[in-house]
């Protein structure tokens, strides 16, 4: 074997002493792309793949954004019904609701991995393509600190380092926002996400948390359903300062109008939010979460005193919490 550089003359190596050459560049060559990639998902299950995922299908409208925002985007194939952003999210193919999922148009896109809602999904069809073989990562944030984490886990399944860049950024941005309400007052906080029948979410739904970054208390929160029915009557005995409906409806405020005994009711405390992306465990949640802050401070004040009693609602503009 005969090798030459730039300005060094070529000389002769014998046999062994090629193949020695041959090991020490094979060994200076960059790691393969393929290598296997593990993570583990919101149910405690390690998931192992040969590779990278290149094909993916999103079983709900979160787990759409959270693929996005962790670089993957290009490689989704699948997502469900309602998964409208970012807006080219609305151009991939259909899988059918989060509930009632079309699992063999799922299988028709052969996807390399799934990433399903643990409490959004139909248990008995993620099941199903468990048992024929699909990768399942069960997606469940219940606090903002899984939505980074998750971040990190999509990027490196999907062997993107945009995953680790995201949730360094959402992480730098909710401490912020700590540091400021940290200390403040408790307000009681009625959360609405339905006027009809009256829903709620309770302390295991990520919203909670939110909520108490900004020191409201959920005063639906030891309810032991994630998304309970509740009544007007049990509203006004929790008597919230105030509250806040994430549903689109205009009646939402007018049965609360009607009971002016209600703190919240005669301070005004009656806010609005987009329930698209507060109620959305994702990654813009961060955005709405600010706004909700702003809110609950807004009610805060008006409980000390600090500004006059409203009689009208106040609505946040859809562009703070987008």
């Amino acid at each position: 074997m005969r090798l030459a550089a730039p300005g060094i003359p070529s000389c002769s190596l014998p046999a062994s002493g090629a193949a020695i050459v041959s090991l020490l560049a094979a060994a200076l060559l960059p790691a393969p792309s393929q290598a296997a990639v593990t993570a583990t998902d919101d149910g405690g299950h390690v998931l192992t793949l040969t590779y990278p995922a290149k094909r993916i299908v999103s079983l709900a409208p979160h787990a759409t954004e959270l693929v996005f925002a962790a670089g993957a985007g290009s490689k989704l194939v699948g997502v469900s019904e309602f998964s409208d952003y970012p807006p080219l999210a609305r151009s991939l193919p259909s899988i059918g609701s989060s509930m009632q999922l079309d699992v063999e148009r799922i299988v028709a896109l052969k996807p390399d991995l799934i990433i399903a809602w643990q409490s959004g999904n139909n248990a008995r069809q993620v099941a199903r393509l468990r048992k024929l073989g699909y990768a399942v990562y069960e997606s469940e944030p219940q606090r903002l600190a899984d939505i980074p984490r998750t971040l990190e886990n999509l990027g490196a399944l999907t062997g993107t380092g945009q995953g680790i860049v995201a949730a360094r950024d959402f992480r730098e941005r909710q401490q912020a926002l700590r540091q400021r309400y940290a200390g403040k007052v408790p307000v009681r906080v009625f959360y609405q996400i339905w006027p009809s029948p009256l829903m709620t979410l309770n302390d295991r739904h990520i919203v909670s948390d939110a909520l108490a970054l900004c020191g409201g208390v959920n005063v639906f929160g030891k309810l032991p359903q994630l998304a309970p029915t509740i009544s007007r009557e049990a509203v006004v005995a929790a008597k919230p300062d105030a509250i806040i409906a994430s549903d689109e409806r205009n009646e939402s405020w007018d049965r609360w109008r009607a009971l002016p005994q209600l703190t919240a009711v005669r301070l005004g405390n009656l806010y609005r939010i987009d329930g698209a992306v507060m109620n959305r465990a994702g990654p813009r949640m961060l955005d709405a979460t600010d706004a909700l802050c702003r809110q609950i401070d807004e009610a805060r004040k008006r409980l000390a005193g600090s500004v006059p009693d409203a009689t009208t609602e106040t609505k946040a503009h859809k562009k703070e919490t987008r």
